[in-house]
């Protein structure tokens, strides 16, 4: 018998216990029928400020990843979403695809991916000279930069706000935001993509697309597009940008 709320789509969602943005960015983004129940990666050394401290932060949840997967399947999901995106641009597109394939071996479902979820969105769009901003210290900016380079994309500019510790990425502010989408933008830049799941961009992004006349992907509100359309589910969504409103 089907879920009596996820009637038609239940999403296992991976996230770091230490994001407090993704999980409501999913919930406002929702639509009836679908739920996205979390299992939390433990994050037990946040400190990421410097590229050593981010390679650390990936190394927790490299080792937390099967243990994570087994407590959510529990609730027998559908499908799986990555509630994180840094280590979907790690190691470019091999890496990307070697998370996938894990993600398939661990629980027999497919997944959604941050990085693979804007690549289709900036096909859509038919962008290919991009202005980007992360949350990540240098390393991080360098491995988004190789994942949409390897895929044929022009990263034009980049803002890394190289936040300290993985909760205050959460507490960068939309003024901050606002600021750095400006800096990454230009008449040349075709789209402007936002990474780092617990950056709050969804509500910005959508404002921004009317400032700028250009798309403004927001990395949940890709993410969450990705896995509603692989579902079949066309529902469109008001206020998260243009791909869940007209895609």
């Amino acid at each position: 018998m089907p879920d009596v709320l996820g009637w038609r789509r239940k999403f296992g969602v991976l996230a770091p216990s230490t994001n407090t943005v993704v999980e409501p960015d999913f919930a406002r983004m929702g639509v009836p029928g679908v739920t996205a129940h979390f299992g939390r990666i433990h994050i037990r050394d946040q400190n990421m400020d410097d590229d050593e401290g981010m390679g650390r932060l990936l190394d927790q949840i490299r080792a937390e990843m099967e243990a994570t997967c087994e407590r959510v399947l529990t609730c027998e999901p559908d499908y799986m979403v990555m509630g994180m995106s840094a280590e979907t641009f790690w190691e470019g597109v091999e890496g990307n695809k070697r998370f996938v394939e894990q993600i398939r071996g661990l629980t027999g479902l497919e997944v959604a991916t941050g990085a693979e979820a804007c690549r289709r969105a900036l096909e859509l769009f038919g962008a290919r000279r991009i202005g980007v901003v992360t949350p990540y210290q240098p390393v991080g900016d360098a491995n988004v930069v190789r994942f949409f380079g390897e895929l044929g994309f022009e990263v034009a500019a980049i803002e890394g706000l190289r936040c300290p510790t993985a909760v205050s990425i959460a507490h960068v502010t939309e003024d901050v935001l606002r600021s750095a989408i400006l800096r990454v933008d230009g008449e040349n830049i075709d789209a402007i993509v936002q990474c780092g799941t617990n950056l709050s961009m969804v509500g910005l992004a959508d404002e921004a697309e009317r400032w700028l006349g250009k798309p403004v992907i927001a990395i949940n509100a890709a993410t969450w597009w990705m896995a509603l359309r692989d579902n079949g589910i066309l529902d469109r969504v008001e206020g998260a940008g243009t791909l869940l409103r007209d895609y």
